[in-house]
């Protein structure tokens, strides 16, 4: 079985052009998002068994990446209104 990444444009494709923008103009919100992507990337490889890890450290990683979705999703929607 193979598990796709969760990219920001794929989660919140309706904030594409806002997901642009603050990369490039807010220091912030790209520093949360590449640790976000790095954070995808580490979890696909986990659960396509390209990397194994403990189910402890996998909700760990998983997590994480839900918290700086979170964290992403906030500022874009602040952003947009």
């Amino acid at each position: 079985m193979h598990n796709e990444h969760h990219s920001l444009i794929h989660e919140f494709p309706e904030y594409s052009q806002e997901i642009h923008n603050l990369k490039m103009t807010n220091e912030h919100f790209k520093n949360l998002f590449d640790e976000y992507h790095k954070l995808d990337r580490e979890v696909y490889r986990v659960e396509n068994n390209i990397e194994p890890r403990s189910d402890m450290a996998m909700e760990i990683l998983k997590k994480r990446r839900l918290a700086l979705k979170d964290e992403l999703f906030l500022i874009l929607k602040q952003s947009k209104s």
